[in-house]
């Protein structure tokens, strides 16, 4: 079985000033219509207020800025966990200038009310202030909330957050319609590493999988499957890298009972094992590699390593979770 690297995603090209979108006045929209139109009835419904409408200045789609009750408004189901830090130290900010400047965008959610892709920290502020209502950028297109993981501010700055945020994503994503195939998404989902590791995080809190990416990472690809029967393939691989891992933490265990100290242990380990070191040109499959790790997990032969073996490795303390 070949396996195929994913394409190189290309950034597009600057474009010429003033050349794309719409100019000030196109942008004005005074009464919506279609699906901007039932949006604005959403919003009367759950007791909020269209206070303006507009198209946006690139893309020409509708936006409704409203107000909403902060009861109707919820964070969507795959964002990364809430920090409390963060969200407290927001609150101290708001609450000294005494002005919520920083409006959320929203998405009408699958059943009722409405869901924000990427203001979970701003919304808990305001909640933790006791704010009646906050402002929003209502989105007449529900889809954008998967394409909010490109766009959000917010975003993710570990691995962890990282890969629970996309399996989160997937998840929503295989309710919504699992017959799509996973290739449709790779936009939302980043890479299908990720979606592998996600799994690994749900199972494991505490799982290390910065030494497992880069290998994940070479020989995963998103596959023309339905997302239904794609993430059962995600689902056994990371069973295998889990199964891995508690070989190779045996491994750093012996290691470590030998008087063999280093924060890189792990990945010591991992790179000691791992064959796609000395193959050239198309890797053999992941289930393959994972497999041959495995054994060699299982063999790792502690005695034989010395003290400045370990000098100059690198990778993810093993620490990570």
């Amino acid at each position: 079985m070949i396996v195929k690297r994913a394409p190189v995603r290309r950034r597009p090209r600057k474009a010429k000033p003033g050349t794309k979108g719409l100019g000030p006045d196109e942008c004005r929209l005074d009464h919506p219509t279609g699906s901007a139109a039932a949006i604005a009835e959403a919003i009367e419904k759950a007791g909020g207020c269209v206070v303006g409408s507009y198209k946006e200045p690139l893309g020409g789609h509708p936006l409704l800025l409203s107000v909403l009750p902060i009861g109707a408004i919820e964070p969507t189901p795959f964002q990364r966990d809430l920090s409390d830090t963060h969200h407290k130290r927001l609150a101290d900010v708001i609450n000294k200038t005494g002005r919520f400047l920083d409006p959320i965008i929203a998405v009408t959610a699958p059943n009722q009310g409405f869901w924000t892709p990427n203001g979970r920290h701003r919304l808990a502020a305001m909640r933790r202030l006791g704010a009646k209502s906050i402002t929003t950028l209502v989105v007449a297109d529900r889809d954008v909330a998967w394409q909010i993981l490109a766009l959000n501010t917010e975003k993710a700055h570990n691995l962890k957050e990282r890969a629970l945020e996309v399996i989160r994503i997937y998840r929503g994503l295989e309710e919504e319609d699992s017959s799509r195939p996973e290739s449709q998404f790779a936009f939302y989902l980043d890479e299908p590493a990720l979606v592998t590791l996600g799994v690994c995080y749900e199972r494991v809190p505490r799982f290390g999988g910065g030494v497992y990416h880069p290998i994940l990472r070479r020989l995963q690809t998103f596959t023309h499957d339905p997302l239904r029967t794609a993430i059962r393939d995600h689902e056994k691989r990371a069973t295998l890298v889990l199964d891995l891992e508690e070989r190779v933490a045996a491994a750093v265990k012996k290691l470590k009972e030998r008087g063999l100290v280093s924060p890189y242990l792990r990945s010591f380990v991992v790179a000691r094992i791992n064959p796609l070191r000395w193959i050239k040109g198309e890797p053999p499959a992941l289930d393959e590699v994972l497999k041959t790790m495995r054994e060699r997990a299982a063999k790792f032969n502690v005695e034989k390593i010395k003290p400045q073996d370990l000098a100059g490795t690198g990778g993810p303390p093993d620490e990570e979770a």
